[in-house]
């Protein structure tokens, strides 16, 4: 399985700030999700969020703002979700800029652990939203709609893997999919509850966070089997879908 190996990591084309080199041994990266015209357009319209929502508005104004004519909303069938995608894959991609989480030292000058590093890299993946958090509610009705279920589950999914293996998880045992299944579904619920957190610098969100990692790491000790992590994952699946407004 290629992706449990880890054999090939995507370069994102976007944004060229959070752009860094892929792992590949063999190949080059596949293309993002955007060409260079979409690409454009969207930043220009993220900016745009916080004021106007995930809506048809902002990329009107991020047409324009990158020097593109109204229609060129077009581009996108998919409507206002490519803000929400365009959000979701970029977010992710920065996470490897955090060199302050991935390489430093502690007090005797090792390295900071696998899950020291994965809970710092979930916090910051959070810490993302605090400019559209009180927006985030728009994007969350628009990832639930069945059309965007798929592509909302496969970034979640890709989030997941991506905070794994940038912390320097290297298993390739069943626990590779129970650990990716546990973090997905920790912070698809984090996520839901940062946007009704009114605390300074959302402390009830790090503390709600704190909390499901304690508490997942009693799961984590007891799934050790295909068919445990079976049962495991259909249940935090559901948890993450309910989580995102679909009603099951």
């Amino acid at each position: 399985m290629a992706s449990k190996a880890r054999v090939l990591r995507l370069r994102p084309l976007i944004p060229r700030s959070c752009s860094r080199p892929y792992h590949s041994y063999d190949h080059p990266p596949p293309p993002g999700p955007f060409n260079a015209v979409e690409e454009s357009i969207l930043a220009a319209a993220i900016p745009h969020v916080p004021s106007h929502g995930f809506t048809y508005t902002s990329l009107s104004l991020g047409a324009k703002t990158a020097g593109y004519i109204d229609a060129s909303t077009n581009l996108f069938p998919r409507g206002s979700f490519s803000l929400v995608h365009y959000h979701l894959y970029t977010k992710r991609a920065c996470l490897a800029q955090h060199k302050d989480i991935l390489e430093p030292l502690d007090a005797g000058n090792k390295p900071l652990g696998t899950g020291v590093k994965v809970k710092a890299l979930t916090w910051e993946r959070l810490m993302g939203n605090r400019e559209i958090i009180h927006r985030w509610q728009e994007a969350l009705a628009l990832m639930a709609q069945p059309s965007n279920i798929p592509t909302s589950l496969s970034e979640l999914a890709a989030l997941s893997d991506e905070i794994w293996f940038l912390a320097g998880d290297n298993a390739v045992n069943a626990s590779w999919y129970s650990k990716r299944a546990s973090l997905s579904s920790i912070y698809a619920a984090t996520e839901l509850f940062m946007t009704t957190d009114k605390s300074t610098e959302f402390a009830d969100t790090k503390e709600f966070l704190d909390r499901r990692f304690k508490d997942v790491q009693a799961v984590g000790s007891i799934v050790g089997s295909m068919g445990q992590w079976a049962g495991f994952t259909a249940h935090a699946g559901l948890n993450v879908l309910r989580s995102k407004g679909v009603r099951i």
